[in-house]
């Protein structure tokens, strides 16, 4: 099934098999007044975004620069402050008893599953280990001045995951060894910029799983990196995925590696779901108009193809998120209208 327009009427249901909902996302940026007395004006970064994330499943946020995937992200990973709208979780068995135990943690099905914004910030380290980011940056992400095994340290050092240097040492040779960076003791006493892009993103990676998390948000994990690469960093994810029965949301602006890589797929436009569904249907049958411009945008890999001048159907720039359109979001740019 695949759902456009006014995606509002998607309610996702509480299942056995639903790791996360969220429902009605806002997140808005307040702006400095330009007057004492003037009104704030706030961007609308997410609003009023809902979605569901099956257990082991991946799914994507698509969209182009701007239109608030990546600020989801990180809403779901509290990094942001959330405006409104609520998420529910389902914590793995090995963390479910400790979250369930945490200082206004509200409950919310006979499964496990959890208000997550119930749980006041200060406390919420504990679900830090279950929720973990994988960032698009290889570059930024990793402190230059810290070894690979100061980085991954790092993780085990916060949540107390491991007690001695010795252990320490094992538990980060062997998250080495199953992101490919083998032998482990020949990259751990690195420094990021002795390692290509590639390996970088390995090391970012691992980080993320080295708490052992099953929910895992992957902001654009292989846009910075060489082409040549990107295959064998997708096929790590996948095979790291089936070994150890993680949940992927996987954000990325490429749409044809959308429909390789995940189950579902929801395309973003201007802070909200504009299509939802299937992502082979969504993208080989797209019904909005907005999703159907993305479409017809990904590049022509055939080569007596690639003269043809596709006309998308768009038109004009994007709408500032400070003062949205009303109604569709896209209304202004489409050339259904005219």
């Amino acid at each position: 099934m695949s759902l456009s327009g006014d995606v509002n009427i998607y309610k996702p249901a509480l299942d056995r098999d639903t790791k996360l909902i969220v429902n009605g996302l806002r997140v808005y940026f307040p702006l400095r007044r330009l007057f004492v007395f003037g009104p704030r004006l706030h961007v609308k970064a997410v609003d009023g975004v809902t979605f569901d994330v099956k257990e082991g499943e991946v799914f994507a946020l698509a969209g182009e620069s701007g239109c608030g995937k990546t600020t989801t992200g990180k809403a779901i990973l509290r990094l942001v402050e959330i405006t409104g709208g609520s998420i529910t979780y389902l914590p793995s068995e090995r963390m479910r008893k400790i979250v369930h135990t945490l200082p206004g943690c509200k409950r919310i099905s006979d499964q496990g599953h959890i208000d997550l914004l119930s749980i006041p910030e200060k406390y919420y380290k504990p679900l830090r280990q279950d929720i973990q980011m994988i960032w698009q940056d290889p570059y930024g992400s990793l402190n230059p001045r810290r070894t690979i095994f100061e980085i991954l340290e790092e993780p085990l050092d916060i949540h107390k995951l491991a007690l001695d240097k010795s252990e320490k040492i094992d538990t980060v040779a062997k998250i080495l060894e199953e992101v490919k960076l083998t032998p482990p003791e020949e990259f751990m006493w690195r420094y990021p910029h002795m390692l290509s892009g590639g390996q970088r993103q390995r090391v970012v990676i691992a980080r993320a799983l080295i708490t052992r998390p099953s929910l895992i948000v992957a902001d654009e994990p292989v846009s910075m990196i060489d082409v040549s690469l990107r295959a064998e960093i997708l096929q790590l994810m996948m095979d790291l995925k089936k070994a150890y029965g993680l949940t992927y949301i996987f954000i990325t602006h490429d749409l044809a590696l959308a429909r390789y890589i995940s189950n579902r797929l929801a395309i973003m436009y201007l802070g909200k779901i504009v299509e939802i569904g299937d992502a082979r249907k969504v993208v080989e049958d797209p019904h909005h108009p907005y999703a159907k411009a993305l479409v017809e945008a990904i590049p022509e890999p055939d080569p007596e193809r690639r003269h043809v001048i596709k006309e998308l159907p768009i038109k004009g720039e994007v709408p500032s998120p400070i003062k949205v359109p009303p109604g569709c979001r896209f209304h202004p740019r489409c050339v259904v209208l005219d």
